[in-house]
């Protein structure tokens, strides 16, 4: 079923990490080094500006905003009163960029990064030695307090993640790995029994969304589509975007069931910081949002 996607904003250099919080849809534009917020009808407007790149954003139980720095690989917290604060320091576990972010109810947080110099290492030896054999990266784990550890390791550049409703599963996706790997949350915060939820090859899983029915939405940005992807690996849908990648995906909406789909010509750094030709495209589809973000 042909399925009516419509642009939802443009002039954006690249937008990643959306979240659908207070009726808008915020994200990360990181050439513009500025957090951002979108409603349905298009008004678009500029919620924090910083002198890094910002990427994964989510809220603590108090309304605090957590958003991802991602070449000082940081973490910062705006408080409800406007007070900008350091929440965690994740040196020594990120490697490049730190990238995007989850956060569970509780205030528990998940960061993942690059692992690797992306541009330079697809500039100098070209994107097939990346899935030749992908530098692994650390996943680390943010406790509410910000103290911060390595939560699992061995990831091959773990990007978009989802908390399903009970709180009981992290979702990651494994870019490079063509994959989206599932873990148990332990009460303490603390990830097990590592699995597989399901291959994604050949498309590679950027950003994610978590639907009612337990599917997860992909974004692909080695394509021009959005994929549904059933446990265990089956494609249930695809959603074309039109001449362009797909690089992050959200359900939102007033059910639910508007699904974003943030979208650009091409991730280098150096072309997406030149000029601001991203865009959000939005359609909606049956099954509503679930779980986090």
């Amino acid at each position: 079923m042909a399925r009516d996607v419509r642009i939802l904003a443009t002039g954006i250099h690249f937008a990643e990490g959306p979240r659908w919080h207070q009726d808008r849809l915020w994200f990360s534009d990181f050439y513009k080094h500025s957090i951002c917020s979108v409603g349905l009808d298009g008004d678009m407007r500029i919620e924090l500006t910083i002198e890094d790149q910002p990427s994964g954003l989510g809220w603590m139980p108090d309304g605090s905003l957590l958003f991802v720095s991602m070449k000082q690989q940081q973490v910062w917290r705006r408080w409800p009163d406007g007070r900008l604060t350091l929440h965690a320091d994740l040196a020594g576990i990120s490697v490049f960029r730190s990238n995007d972010m989850v956060v569970a109810a509780d205030g528990r947080a998940w960061v993942g990064n690059f692992g690797f110099d992306l541009d330079g290492m697809a500039r100098e030896k070209g994107i097939e030695a990346i899935f030749a054999d992908t530098p692994l990266a650390k996943l680390a784990g943010i406790a509410p307090d910000g103290t911060v550890s390595v939560a699992a390791e061995g990831f091959a550049f773990p990007n978009g993640m989802v908390i399903t409703p009970d709180g009981g599963t992290l979702i990651v996706a494994e870019t490079f790995g063509m994959r989206l790997t599932a873990f148990d949350i332990g009460v303490d915060g603390g990830l097990s029994n590592r699995r597989l939820w399901a291959s994604t090859a050949p498309r590679l899983p950027d950003g994610i969304a978590l639907d009612a029915e337990g599917a997860i939405w992909i974004a692909n940005p080695g394509a021009a589509e959005c994929a549904r992807i059933a446990q265990g690996g089956d494609v249930l849908e695809t959603i074309p975007v039109g001449d362009t990648n797909c690089y992050a995906c959200m359900l939102g909406g007033p059910e639910g069931r508007h699904l974003f789909m943030l979208c650009g010509p091409h991730s280098d750094s150096e072309k997406a910081a030149a000029a601001p030709l991203a865009a959000i495209r939005v359609v909606e589809v049956d099954a509503g949002r679930a779980g986090l973000p």
